[in-house]
């Protein structure tokens, strides 16, 4: 990375990391019963925590990841992470997780392409649709077409002179 004046940016320190306070705080309000409140300190203590925890799951799926002698940390070093810590019981809900996103990649790929050859041929409707309303034979509008390329021709010689 770099910033607006060429220098190399330093990756971000331990204090820069963190998480969306407002979201975390949105999170906590939900989990609690009603009446129940968190303090400002207890939330950046949770913070702290969630950050600490990202943390060491992710060197521990990097020193796998390294050992597997890949350069991308996979969803399966994540869960070889959990497991590694003992955070075994986490497994389970982090694969329905995974596999729900997967479910809806594939579903958001499908949409695309349909939308994509839906487009497609609308396109070739409106051709067909044009073809059709200019009311003249294929072999006309190739005839007109190569008159076209012939006066281009003779346009583009005589300017070479």
């Amino acid at each position: 990375m770099s910033d607006n004046e060429g220098h190399s940016a330093a990756p971000p320190s331990e204090e820069d990391l963190s998480l969306p306070k407002a979201t975390v705080a949105k999170m906590i309000a939900e989990l609690l019963p009603n009446g129940v409140t968190c303090a400002k300190d207890t939330r950046d203590l949770i913070i702290e925590c969630c950050v600490e925890y990202i943390h060491l799951i992710s060197s521990e799926a990097n020193e796998i990841c390294e050992q597997d002698a890949k350069k991308t940390i996979a969803p399966e070093h994540i869960i070889s992470a959990l497991k590694r810590l003992g955070f075994e019981t986490f497994t389970a809900e982090v694969e329905d997780v995974l596999k729900d996103h997967k479910q809806q990649q594939k579903v958001s790929l499908l949409v695309k392409h349909m939308t994509c050859g839906l487009r497609l041929l609308q396109e070739r409707e409106k051709k067909v649709s044009k073809l059709e309303l200019s009311g003249l034979s294929e072999e006309e509008l190739l005839r007109q077409q190569q008159e076209l390329f012939a006066q281009s021709l003779a346009k583009y010689q005589s300017t070479q002179q």
